[in-house]
């Protein structure tokens, strides 16, 4: 730690660093800001950057409000959209309390706590997201509704077109700033992109989407468009998932692998597996935390509506691949529900949690699901003993209400404040008069 802080202090007076941006993450997933001083780093590493911690979504209750924002020296990036003039570097926060006690309510804490105990059985956590986004010529909404910046589909090569050069910018940002991509590509929906981050460890990918949010959102201001991580912002055209690949190690050993097993999956894998599957339903409100995450995930487009995995069936919600069969590092399971609007400090300690319970219990994994789940009948799902997802964010509150696995994951702060949150949302939403009913009702009632 004393090396990775005299690397900062050094790279600051070398580089002339004039601002320090302290970032961390609120419970509802939006990233905060503070700029300091290089003066004051030292300081900040010593003592933390003190903060009303009340005037923060669900960080901290109005009578313990004091809270303190400690950099982590070692996600420390200068920002490169900032140009040489006044150069402005980054660090990641964790918050503590005055007391020197991590924030109750950090989501990079509750992370931490997941990950700790997978410490504690002997693994950790590694993870590859797939993150879809949409570009818009603006964020004003017409008559037509918001507006793509180009018609092309999934794959297609769009010379002089905005989405590429958007990509190439936003790709050289991203290795900039020191996180890996490992491919980019036009996406299904027109002005749809999709940008895979390669693998790393949770608490650093975490990290890593909430910096690749932002450079998103920069490089479309830069370009005159806009970008949104709204999972569903079209009817017509399939929502933004954030499909992430996860595998457990052990050491330098992928604890996934068995060479014998089937798809090459060991017993750990298959409990992981079991896990997820039968914890997804009561999870999903924070992996998919608002009212149009369920426009997404019911609205077709290759979203997951049903808990079941299979072997490249990509209406599984877990599905399992094999493109490196003679690779036993390769070897991983896909979650394919959660979007890239979810708070991925909060989503990935559930998801890991969901996966240990299955290891520490020994769940059985279900038989595998080769049919399209989409065209099969309910009556058919029932009989194959496949449930539904969530089909609302009231029934997913409604599942998070009685999930001990997220109260005890999440911690009784962040668990409380989520429910608030979400059933204050569903409030908001219900009472709303939508465009659909008005267009179906208002001349023939």
């Amino acid at each position: 730690m004393d090396k990775q802080r005299d690397f900062v202090l050094r790279t600051i007076e070398e580089r002339s660093v004039k601002f320090v941006r302290l970032w961390f993450t609120d419970v509802a997933g939006t990233l905060k800001s503070v700029a300091i001083a290089p003066a004051e780093i030292e300081g900040a590493f010593a003592e933390g950057i003190g903060f009303d911690g009340s005037a923060i979504e669900g960080l901290a209750r109005t009578y313990e409000a004091d809270m303190l924002a400690c950099p982590d020296p070692s996600t420390f990036q200068i920002l490169p959209w900032r140009g040489e003039i006044d150069p402005t570097a980054r660090m990641f926060c964790d918050i503590q309390t005055p007391d020197g006690q991590p924030a109750a309510a950090d989501p990079r804490n509750v992370l931490r706590r997941a990950l700790a105990k997978a410490s504690d059985m002997g693994f950790s956590f590694y993870i590859h997201p797939e993150i879809e986004f949409y570009l818009l010529k603006s964020s004003s909404i017409g008559p037509e509704g918001p507006i793509p910046v180009d018609k092309a589909g999934y794959f297609d090569n769009v010379p002089g077109g905005t989405a590429h050069d958007f990509r190439r910018r936003a790709v050289s940002m991203l290795e900039q700033l020191g996180i890996s991509v490992e491919f980019s590509h036009h996406e299904g929906g027109p002005g749809q992109n999709e940008i895979d981050l390669r693998y790393a460890d949770a608490l650093t990918m975490a990290d890593n989407i909430m910096t690749f949010r932002t450079v998103i959102k920069e490089v479309a201001i830069e370009q005159g468009v806009y970008a949104t991580f709204m999972p569903k912002p079209f009817t017509e055209h399939p929502g933004s998932g954030m499909h992430t690949h996860m595998s457990l190690f052990q050491g330098d050993t992928n604890a996934f692998f068995e060479p014998g097993g089937e798809y090459h999956l060991s017993k750990t894998a298959k409990h992981f597996i079991a896990g997820l599957l039968h914890h997804a339903p009561e999870i999903t409100a924070v992996t998919n935390q608002y009212v149009n995450s369920y426009k997404r995930l019911w609205g077709g487009g290759e979203a997951p509506s049903f808990v079941c995995w299979g072997h490249n069936n990509r209406s599984a919600l877990i599905r399992v691949p094999l493109y490196k069969p003679n690779k036993g590092q390769s070897s991983r399971i896909e979650y394919r529900a959660i979007d890239s609007a979810a708070n991925p400090y909060l989503a990935y300690a559930l998801i890991l949690s969901a996966g240990l319970k299955g290891i520490e219990n020994e769940y059985e994994l279900p038989a595998e699901t080769e049919d399209n789940v989409w065209s099969l009948t309910d009556s058919e799902r029932r009989a194959m003993g496949i449930q539904p997802l969530p089909q609302s964010l009231d029934h997913a509150i409604r599942k998070l209400e009685e999930s001990e696995l997220a109260a005890e994951t999440l911690g009784e702060e962040v668990f409380s404040y989520v429910l608030a949150n979400k059933r204050r949302e569903w409030s908001e939403y219900r009472s709303q008069v939508t465009p659909f009913e008005l267009k179906q009702n208002l001349e023939t009632l």
